[in-house]
């Protein structure tokens, strides 16, 4: 297998668990990067930049859309503007969004909506894929929305409507967009390659996506089957599991360039491995790309439960804190103290303030996962056995 990059001394498992991942965990083009203590350790890339192979080799600068692993990234924002006193956590989103009031929704707190509690993971009436990018029809249908459970009751994987929750909130607090003030105080200043609204002049580096079938049914001791319950929920079309998976419908098409512009908080992130792994390191603390973006009591936040147990979305037990999925059975991460975003079928993202690593995998092949990927976890077995 012909890997580029570099890889730090002591760092070469996971080059190792990389090449491993193309031989027998069926990956196509992929990359992986790690920093720790703000310094790059590794920087790893492989295989074709498009999944049907058509568009030559994956170079040092591909990035691919990284599905719900955009979530954490976004998250950086509405964290960020607590920490400047803008967005206060304890306070109802209705304070900053009156329109989302309505439906049973008045009392649902802002850090309700960030982790999964704002009892609006679906939409009675989906949205059609130009709908879904336009702007407004999104955040007009996640407001009028009655709750399916009285929000910050129970919690369930807003899959979807994260992205209208999240771009209206950051939009009514700071009269911008979500992904221009991400690329504004975020990701440009540090020049990372993350993008939430890929720029027209970013678009000939975005490879192709799409679905791809696990070679075993075990890989690397982890389940690539769902467990029967969670099947069931899938197979079921009125289940919500389905509708929150549906909130757009049809799906859009991930490597249409109308999406790629879209600025969907929950699923549209465009990113290099380098540049996901890049913004968790700067959460952590000053890197070589730039000043750090946390103080510790934000980087706290961060990692603070805010939901756990049964997930009434993914059928599984899930943990969350604002915006971040935490290390769990559902997710394995680093250590305890992790926390970051899986995207549905591979790519991950996450921070483990405990060993000072920054983590970011990303790939063309979309697996069936969900949270647990195969192949995103051997290489966090590989960094583990390296520090």
């Amino acid at each position: 297998m012909d890997v580029n990059g570099t890889v730090a001394e002591g760092f070469e498992a996971v080059r190792d668990a990389f090449v491993r991942n193309f031989e027998v965990l069926g990956d196509r083009g992929a990359a992986v990067a790690v920093y720790r203590g703000g310094r790059k350790v590794v920087d790893l890339w492989a295989g074709p930049k498009d999944v049907d192979e058509a568009g030559g080799p994956w170079a040092s600068g591909t990035a691919q859309v990284v599905r719900s692993a955009t979530k954490g990234v976004a998250a950086v924002v509405p964290l960020l503007l607590h920490q400047r006193g803008l967005l206060d956590m304890d306070a109802p989103a209705g304070e900053y969004w009156p329109e989302f009031k309505a439906g049973g929704k008045e009392r649902t707190l802002v850090r309700d909506l960030l982790a999964h509690r704002a009892g609006v993971p679906a939409l009675d009436v989906p949205l059609t894929p130009a709908q879904a990018v336009d702007g407004v029809s999104g955040a007009r249908a996640v407001a009028g929305q009655r709750a399916f459970w009285e929000p910050g009751s129970a919690h369930g994987y807003h899959a979807q409507t994260y992205s209208w929750l999240l771009s209206e909130l950051v939009l009514q607090v700071t009269g911008a967009s979500l992904g221009q003030w991400l690329a504004q105080e975020v990701t440009g200043p540090r020049g990372l390659e993350f993008w939430i609204g890929l720029p027209a002049g970013e678009t000939g580096r975005v490879g192709r996506v799409g679905p791809v079938e696990p070679p075993a049914e075990r890989a690397g001791g982890l389940r690539t089957r769902p467990r029967r319950n969670v099947s069931q929920a899938w197979e079921d079309p009125s289940s919500l599991t389905r509708r929150a998976f549906a909130a757009i419908t049809p799906l859009p098409d991930e490597n249409a360039p109308e999406f790629r512009a879209a600025e969907l908080p929950a699923s549209a992130g465009i990113g290099t491995a380098r540049g996901l792994a890049g913004v968790y390191a700067a959460l952590l603390g000053d890197t070589e790309d730039g000043p750090g973006l946390f103080t510790p009591d934000t980087r706290g936040l961060a990692a603070t439960e805010l939901s756990a147990g049964p997930d009434r979305v993914l059928v599984v037990n899930t943990r969350f804190g604002p915006g971040y999925m935490l290390h769990s059975p559902a997710s394995p991460l680093l250590s305890a103290g992790s926390f970051g975003h899986p995207g549905r079928g591979g790519s991950l993202g996450f921070a483990d303030p405990e060993t000072g690593v920054a983590f970011g995998y990303v790939t063309n092949a979309h697996a069936k996962s969900v949270t647990a990927d195969p192949r995103a976890q051997a290489l966090i077995r590989a960094v583990r056995s390296s520090l």
